[in-house]
């Protein structure tokens, strides 16, 4: 699905209130992050015949740009509420950005992740001893809403992983340093792959207040596209999801969500992937840059490989979101799709 270039309106006071909240925590967050590069992907620019610019987040402390929103989230809170300790809900990667979050900052609290978490992530949680790792739900959405209630039983402070504006804001720093790596240059496009909408809804308002008219394509496995059903509904709806390798994308939507109205704002094209375009774009990032990414980090360059070829010749920047894949994971990728 493609379109004109989105005329140069004024954002919302909402989509304005993250950008000028990213604003202010970039600088908090400056000394507990990397400043990932933003790289030219040679193989991959070629095969679509656009300028593809990879924002490599899965080279992110924690192997994915989750860190960011948690230290922001952290950051907010009180003393007293920091003492008390957080209760947050993840699939992994905002579970992993929440324990060095506070292995960083201080404090401590409990992970509730899905049944079927990732292994090699529930792994890694585990390392961390400022963190208990609690098993709650079937899927991520269902474990988004006993986590609350948890919180709720013991008074400790909820961090939604997208459902909250100091969380959006912290993923907005990387759209403030993609439009600060670019300099002079200019980018047609960005790519961002969706699952609950708090990366997209953190970069699109921070790139489009930095850079107006860029065009901002939200990438989903076509197994499991909560947000863009919601969005073309103007609600949000459950879906009936298939299983995917872009773990870090999948799972329902929260009630109520705050990235809602900022996707369907901001969020000026949806473009939804295969199980195989994922599968082949893995291999094609190990083949041609010789890096290992996960599956929704794939997800988002399998779009904006989709996006290249309906733009020829523009130049598009695309977010490589994490990089926590498990070896099992990694042999279904470079096997078919099922």
């Amino acid at each position: 699905m493609t379109g004109d270039a989105p005329e140069q309106t004024a954002l919302s006071s909402l989509a304005t209130t993250v950008a000028e909240m990213s604003a202010l925590v970039a600088d908090q967050i400056a000394d507990h992050v990397v400043r990932t590069p933003l790289v030219y992907y040679a193989a991959a620019s070629e095969l679509c015949g656009a300028t593809l610019l990879v924002k490599s987040e899965h080279q992110q402390r924690t192997g994915s740009f989750k860190v960011r929103g948690a230290l922001a989230k952290i950051l907010s809170l009180t003393p007293e509420d920091k003492a008390a300790g957080v209760v947050t809900a993840s699939s992994g990667n905002h579970g992993l950005g929440v324990a060095h979050a506070l292995r960083s900052l201080g404090g401590s609290g409990i992970i509730c992740v899905p049944e079927g978490a990732s292994t090699s992530k529930v792994a890694a949680l585990r390392r961390y001893d400022d963190v208990e790792v609690r098993f709650l739900g079937r899927e991520a959405g269902e474990t988004e809403g006993l986590a609350r209630t948890l919180a709720a039983e013991l008074d400790m402070t909820y961090v939604s992983p997208y459902n909250d504006l100091h969380v959006i804001a912290g993923q907005g720093t990387v759209g403030r340093e993609i439009a600060e790596q670019l300099g002079s240059e200019s980018v047609d496009a960005v790519v961002v792959a969706v699952g609950g909408g708090g990366l997209i809804s953190g970069v699109a308002a921070t790139i489009k207040s930095a850079l107006p008219g860029t065009w901002v394509i939200g990438a989903s496995p076509a197994n499991d596209a909560a947000m863009a059903a919601s969005v073309k509904a103007g609600r949000v709806v459950d879906i009936d999801a298939r299983p995917t390798i872009s773990d870090g994308t999948a799972g329902g939507i929260e009630p109520g969500a705050v990235t809602l109205p900022l996707c369907r704002e901001l969020v000026d094209e949806w473009v939804l992937v295969t199980e195989e375009q994922i599968h082949q774009t893995l291999r094609l990032t190990i083949d041609t840059e010789h890096q290992l990414l996960e599956g929704a980090a794939a997800t988002a360059i399998a779009a904006a490989l989709q996006a290249g070829e309906s733009r020829p010749g523009q130049t598009i920047a695309v977010v490589s979101c994490g990089a926590n894949i498990s070896t099992s994971t990694l042999r279904t990728a470079l096997g078919p799709a099922t």
